[in-house]
């Protein structure tokens, strides 16, 4: 299971060190193999354990491609879903077309979603975060029937 928040930095060759809690996890996994790909959703990438990416497969194949949402969040996640793995300092290399999608630049905040990894540019997310909480705060409903259900 992935937990919690850390800030780290991407360097100039687009290698993220993941947070070690991240990779006490990992190692933890029968393989050490994930699959990197865009939030359908928000402007953040998101990193699966290959076990994991296969119950997402199965999901993904179960969407309609005739809705259009569904076929949009199959065409991102498959379209852009990249192998990858640890290097032997722990480190990914995040791809620069989604480094660029996702308007990651250098300094990133990495989030433990349950059975994944959330990467955000910093920025981004500290934006991000104080709309949803303004949201909250306002009573604004934030939620989707259609999306909860998929648990993606």
């Amino acid at each position: 299971m992935f937990r919690g928040q850390s800030t780290i930095s991407v360097d100039p060759k687009g290698r993220l060190a993941v947070p070690t809690r991240f990779r006490d996890a990992l190692a933890a996994l029968p393989s050490q193999d994930l699959v990197l790909t865009l939030n359908p959703w928000d402007r953040a990438l998101w990193v699966y354990p290959v076990a994991e990416w296969q119950t997402i497969e199965t999901k993904l194949a179960a969407l309609s491609d005739f809705d259009r949402q569904s076929r949009r969040t199959k065409q991102i996640m498959r379209g852009y879903a990249a192998d990858c793995s640890c290097d032997g300092q722990g480190r990914v290399l995040l791809p620069a077309e989604l480094r660029e999608i996702a308007g990651i630049t250098k300094q990133v905040t990495v989030l433990g979603q349950g059975n994944k990894i959330e990467i955000w540019d910093q920025a981004t997310w500290q934006s991000e975060r104080e709309q949803w909480l303004r949201d909250v705060a306002d009573g604004v409903d934030t939620s989707s029937a259609a999306l909860e259900s998929l648990s993606l």
